[in-house]
């Protein structure tokens, strides 16, 4: 064998080794499985992050519904300043968060949760959906609570672990500022009026936490970004919202991965 041909077979060699190194670094889609090339700012695949039904502009400026809210004018008392979510519940969202939230499939946490920061960024677009919301003195991150039954069921805080990623990619800390006192039957089986009853006096303030927050609030003005999966009357948020603000003066605004 010639030198050229060895030359050329060793390099043959060299590019199906850099070939096969780049392809066992190529992760699949986490969300379906399929091939993923890498080229997106999130780990699915080109089909997956083209189904992504993303909110871009909101109909409602307090709660973020992308279409009329019937929720929003009935509200007696609203407590919370705004919220915004990142995409519409369709069927595909719904498949997500089954996967993630009750079939045990974690790693979607690395899906949902950089994807709040599309709605952390709509925020910023203020209630008029053009005025700028304005930059507080000091931001937090927090999440709704979840009963020590539900935990024990599930084994891990879906917000908690979204809220986590949120403030990984913002730089802004995580708090657990809220407790959970009892708990409740599933939000998503109730109607409106079930869900306000079975709420009310549901959430109190985690004392640490709060101190924390209460030494911000001495020191400017505070905003409390409080990160849920699903928003869907708003009675969740807004119980929330009423217990951190009976205390503490601030801002609530709701971060919500769908809507």
């Amino acid at each position: 064998m010639s030198w050229t041909e060895q030359a050329g077979r060793w390099m043959r060699r060299l590019l199906s080794g850099a070939e096969s190194l780049l392809a066992s670094k190529m992760e699949p889609c986490v969300a379906c499985g399929a091939s993923n090339d890498g080229t997106r700012k999130l780990p699915v695949c080109r089909r997956c992050w083209e189904a992504i039904p993303w909110i871009h502009e909101v109909c409602c400026a307090k709660c973020g519904r992308y279409e009329a809210c019937p929720d929003c004018p009935r509200r007696i008392d609203t407590y919370y300043d705004q919220n915004r979510s990142a995409v519409r519940y369709d069927e595909r969202m719904k498949e997500w968060l089954g996967q993630y939230k009750y079939r045990g499939q974690e790693s979607l946490r690395s899906v949902l949760g950089p994807m709040l920061l599309h709605a952390y960024h709509l925020h910023r677009q203020g209630p008029s959906g053009g005025a700028d919301f304005g930059k507080p003195a000091s931001e937090f991150i927090s999440y709704v609570p979840l009963s020590e039954q539900r935990y024990a069921e599930r084994g891990f805080n879906q917000a908690g672990q979204l809220a986590s990623e949120l403030g990984r990619l913002t730089g802004l800390p995580v708090l657990p500022l809220l407790l959970r006192t009892r708990h409740t039957d599933k939000q998503s089986f109730k109607g409106r009026m079930e869900r306000l009853d079975d709420l009310q006096g549901v959430f109190a303030l985690e004392p640490g936490a709060a101190s924390q927050v209460a030494a911000a609030c001495r020191q400017g003005r505070v905003r409390v970004y409080l990160i849920d999966d699903v928003y869907t009357t708003g009675s969740t948020l807004n119980e929330c919202s009423r217990a951190i603000k009976t205390t503490l003066p601030l801002e609530v605004c709701g971060i919500s991965w769908a809507r």
